[in-house]
């Protein structure tokens, strides 16, 4: 979700004022995804980078994102939403780690659209603790070398219990990953817009999803390979 800082510096406005056009945009968002029958939503909020910007900015962001959780979590949970978070969760304040853990209890039982958010995760990091628990597992005699495999390495990573993200979309107009869900978004669709993402809407997803759904999703298949199991079905 990138562009909030820009898109309060082209009107003038403190970045602050950017970031909470952003979190209308995630409400926003989430209801237009909702409503088109999209079962998983996975947000990158902030990175293991994000730390890196200036202290009033981050202060800010988090002081947002408590807020929102304050103010948003009952409407998800009254519209069957699955709250979840993934990340290392101890460098936040214990409010906030609170605040996630609560969120998650309450709508676990939810039966509607997943929304995940990625606070303060890395696609490395996600890899190299998955690596470690395979490691423990070694360690302690459970794990030999040639069991270790890309399915049990899948096992120990961030959504491993969620399908692989079909779509990725990336706003403000950079043309990259951003250590974002790299284990998982192998074989996903890229979609790039330079629009900011306070401007994100209903109608930017659905130019998303009609770019996605003309696109032959092949796993390393041939073309043509593709189109004759097509046929079968």
């Amino acid at each position: 979700m990138d562009g909030n800082n820009r898109w309060a510096r082209a009107r003038g406005l403190p970045g602050a004022e950017g970031h909470r056009a952003g979190e209308h945009a995630v409400q926003s968002v989430i209801r237009a995804a909702a409503e088109r029958g999209i079962q998983v939503v996975t947000l990158y909020a902030f990175s293991s980078e994000n730390w890196r910007r200036p202290e009033e900015e981050v202060s800010h962001l988090m002081n947002l994102f408590l807020k929102a959780l304050a103010g948003r979590v009952a409407e998800l949970h009254d519209n069957q939403v699955r709250l979840r978070f993934i990340g290392e969760r101890s460098a936040f304040s214990a409010d906030l780690q609170k605040g996630m853990a609560d969120a998650e209890i309450l709508t676990a039982g939810n039966q509607g659209m997943t929304v995940v958010v990625a606070v303060n995760y890395g696609g490395q990091w996600d890899i190299t603790e998955a690596a470690k628990k395979l490691v423990a597992e070694a360690a302690a005699g459970r794990l030999q070398a040639d069991q270790i495999t890309p399915e049990r390495l899948a096992s120990g990573v961030c959504l491993a219990d969620l399908p692989l993200p079909d779509l990725l979309i990336r706003t403000g107009g950079e043309q990259r990953l951003s250590n974002f869900l790299l284990w998982q978004a192998a074989y996903s669709e890229l979609w790039f817009t330079p629009v900011l993402w306070p401007d994100f809407n209903g109608a930017m997803l659905d130019q998303a999803l009609a770019d996605y759904a003309g696109r032959q999703r092949r796993f390393g298949r041939s073309g043509e390979e593709v189109a004759s199991l097509k046929g079968e079905a």
